[in-house]
């Protein structure tokens, strides 16, 4: 059986952590956990640690501080990998991504490169108290992100991903410039650059259980920034294409 790991950061999520953790835990598959905390000052780190001591398919990295979840992410990436995972899984810690999705998006991984539990396929979509507002922008944003960019997955903004161990050894994860959820945007462009495939099974969006949400205005900029900067560089890489023909394949897009 191949070895999955679901990685999942945290921070003040104390709360959420040992109900999620023994969701994930009992699902057939019966994967591995990486628990990133970014000191959180509510004392998930510590609710990591006990769970670690009675269970050994957990593992916790503690860093110093709010750091970002792009570099938790790859933080869980390298641990995932050093431990020898074969499929790698990124979700939420607040539940709004039910873990009972997570053999789905696995199961994708046998005929794609990427698995996305997608909101923006027929069957997927996002709770009801979501507010008129919100579900505008975050519509807006996916399509703004994929138009841009040109990417083919419907939901290019989702965390709920499944990557192949292969993939992310190619990639270099030092060289990702973006933190925050921008991280998402890059990450799926980097693969696509790649040639990797995606599949999408469809996922119902929860508002979180409990504490507060962790995506600000300023983190919506970020990730505008990282869509425009990324289409500046895709467009100079096609037009370097134009002038230099097969050489410029040999160029690296950032």
């Amino acid at each position: 059986m191949l070895k999955t790991t679901v990685i999942v950061p945290t921070y003040n999520e104390c709360d959420n952590l040992p109900a999620l953790v023994e969701q994930i835990l009992d699902l057939s598959i019966r994967p591995y956990i990486v628990v990133v905390d970014d000191n959180s000052p509510d004392g998930t780190g510590c609710v990591a640690d006990n769970l670690a001591s009675y269970e050994e398919h957990i593992r916790v990295i503690h860093r110093p501080g709010k750091l970002g979840l792009g570099t938790a992410y790859i933080a869980g990436f390298r641990q995932a990998l050093a431990d020898g995972a074969d499929r790698v899984v990124t979700m939420d810690a607040d539940f709004s991504h039910n873990p009972r999705y997570i053999p789905a998006v696995v199961a994708l991984t046998d005929k794609y490169h990427v698995g996305i539990g997608s909101r923006y396929v027929p069957g997927g979509g996002v709770t009801a108290n979501w507010g008129v507002h919100r579900k505008f922008l975050s519509w807006g944003a996916n399509n703004f992100a994929r138009t841009m960019l040109g990417l083919k997955a419907k939901d290019c903004t989702a965390g709920y991903r499944c990557y192949r161990s292969e993939v992310l050894r190619s990639i270099d994860l030092g060289r990702i410039f973006s933190n925050g959820y921008s991280f998402l945007i890059e990450m799926m462009y980097k693969c696509q650059q790649l040639g990797y495939t995606f599949g999408e099974t469809p996922i119902l969006f929860e508002n979180r259980y409990q504490g507060d949400s962790k995506i600000s205005r300023g983190e919506i900029y970020r990730a505008m920034y990282t869509v425009l900067r990324l289409s500046a560089s895709r467009l100079l890489f096609w037009r370097a294409v134009e002038r230099y023909g097969a050489r410029a394949q040999d160029i690296e897009v950032r």
